[in-house]
């Protein structure tokens, strides 16, 4: 298990765009983390005021951040490197996810070819699926 201090370690993501709080699991091309969703997120002041709701997009950013982790930590001179999204494939939204929801992210490697990876991942709520997509990203210089 990883806590935030090694995520720290290995994600440019900071504050308030850190979307990943744990590392369950992590094997050579697969990852299980976890996002603890509190009320006291600044997207739900606006998301919506009388009946707060994780945006989609920042679901999809989470899940994509913790396949970042995955194929971060095998790069040894990350620092000089960004993984970035380029592509989100057969997205779904299957249930909302609320304050007081912890929501686990698995992800699978489906390819890696040079500095391009396809990853699939869900992202579960109490073992229900809340969303999954394919997710598309390609590594950069900083």
């Amino acid at each position: 298990m990883n806590d935030i201090q090694d995520i720290l370690e290995v994600m440019p993501h900071r504050y308030p765009f850190l979307l990943i709080d744990r590392v369950l699991e992590v094997g050579e091309t697969t990852i299980k983390a976890v996002k603890n969703v509190t009320f006291n997120e600044p997207q739900f002041m606006g998301h919506f005021p009388d009946r707060p709701v994780m945006p989609g997009v920042l679901l999809v950013e989470a899940m994509a951040q913790a396949g970042g982790y995955l194929l971060f930590r095998q790069i040894e001179d990350r620092e000089g490197k960004l993984i970035m999204f380029t592509g989100i494939d057969c997205c779904r939204f299957r249930r909302p996810v609320v304050p007081g929801d912890q929501v686990i992210f698995e992800l699978e490697v489906v390819s890696i070819k040079r500095t391009f990876a396809k990853l699939h991942g869900k992202a579960l709520v109490d073992g229900e699926l809340a969303c999954e997509a394919t997710l598309m990203s390609a590594m950069t210089e900083r």
